[in-house]
């Protein structure tokens, strides 16, 4: 059934800028419609016409930062006008078409799916380092001591520290999920490590030996920059909006800039960030569980969609683990990874939701 799946995949692929017709895919694979809808959304937990905007959408940033004409690209993914374009793409970005090719922010990818991928590597290589001495080229300032980069996670951070890819900056990873558990208002103090803790099933000195001390130059010095490194997934995003919450209650004075990238493949999105709200934003979404009311980055307003649903009993997630809990957990895991990219849940996560479901 994958491999019926897959042609469905490519087929769509070849036909997103002309008018859908399930139809017409139906009738090229050779089953009803209905079943094509079925199948389709029991494999990779989407439906076809949700696979297919999100890909249009998607792909059209690319056309939208190459500065092409708005009206031309909505007619190109098959809108009926540059109103029906916009509307969709602020739905699912959080700002308009306009906006967004005057900014040339970061979105969150939406790749073409494809079934039963072999397992990349995602060590660091080569193209990591190019990509890292592309920056310095351009922003040269972010290298010299005064910088401090934040990476998420103990991996990075430490592929980071020992390649010395940052030059003569310090480091510091930040060891958390914040997109699972409680939080409070405010970050890293004594109340925020109780509740994490807990969360975590973790004791407070384990979980401050684990994700408070190694964040210790962020607390104890003083940097002219600091350099967050998070990927465009859920899971990266809350925890990026963690840190940036923090830095506003602390007071930080310096400049931030925000180095956003695909797990999958290390093309990294430079962009300064001016600090003053991510705090209220922290508030409403990790807090108190409620949609933003301030404009925000493209990569995070879509996490902050998909962490709100995640908080849902009949997520996605869930309900593709409830079509196919006949599966042995360690392939419903690889195929979990392999459909929802855009989550960023680890094993842990994972499992702990499989095992609920079921």
């Amino acid at each position: 059934m994958n491999e019926h799946i897959q042609l469905m995949i490519d087929w769509i692929e070849d036909n997103l800028r002309n008018e859908f017709s399930l139809d017409e895919l139906s009738t090229y694979m050779g089953y009803s419609p209905y079943y094509c809808s079925f199948k389709f959304h029991q494999i990779t937990g989407l439906s076809i016409r949700r696979y297919m905007l999100l890909r249009r959408l998607y792909l059209s940033t690319e056309d939208l930062a190459n500065n092409r004409k708005i009206i031309d690209i909505a007619f190109d993914y098959d809108y009926s006008s540059h109103e029906a374009y916009g509307r969709a793409f602020k739905t699912v970005f959080g700002l308009n078409p306009r906006e967004f090719q005057l900014n040339k922010m970061p979105v969150q990818s939406f790749l073409k799916l494809t079934i039963n991928k072999e397992e990349e590597c995602c060590s660091m290589n080569i193209s990591r380092k190019l990509e890292v001495e592309q920056l310095q080229k351009e922003n040269s300032k972010l290298f010299d001591k005064y910088v401090l980069n934040i990476l998420n996670g103990q991996v990075m951070y430490e592929e980071f520290k020992d390649k010395k890819l940052m030059g003569d900056s310090n480091y510091a990873p930040f060891n958390e999920a914040m997109c699972i558990n409680a939080t409070t208002k405010q970050v890293f103090d004594k109340e925020f490590i109780k509740t994490r803790a807990s969360g975590h099933h973790e004791s407070v000195e384990n979980y401050i030996k684990k994700v408070m001390d190694p964040l210790d130059n962020l607390f104890h010095k003083e940097y002219k920059y600091i350099v967050l490194w998070f990927g465009e997934d859920m899971f990266c995003q809350m925890n990026l909006l963690t840190i940036l919450s923090y830095l506003e209650q602390s007071g930080y004075a310096g400049k931030v800039f925000l180095n956003s990238f695909r797990e999958d493949e290390f093309k990294v999105s430079q962009i300064e960030l001016k600090l003053g709200h991510y705090y209220s934003v922290y508030e409403e979404v990790l807090v108190n569980h409620e949609k933003p009311s301030k404009e925000l980055l493209p990569v995070i307003y879509q996490a902050i969609a998909i962490y709100l649903d995640m908080l849902k009993e009949n997520n996605a997630v869930v309900k593709y683990i409830s079509k196919n809990k006949e599966l042995p957990t360690s392939e419903l895991v690889n195929r979990l990874f392999e459909l929802f990219p855009t989550i960023g849940y680890g094993d842990s996560q994972y499992i702990e939701l499989i095992n609920k479901t079921r």
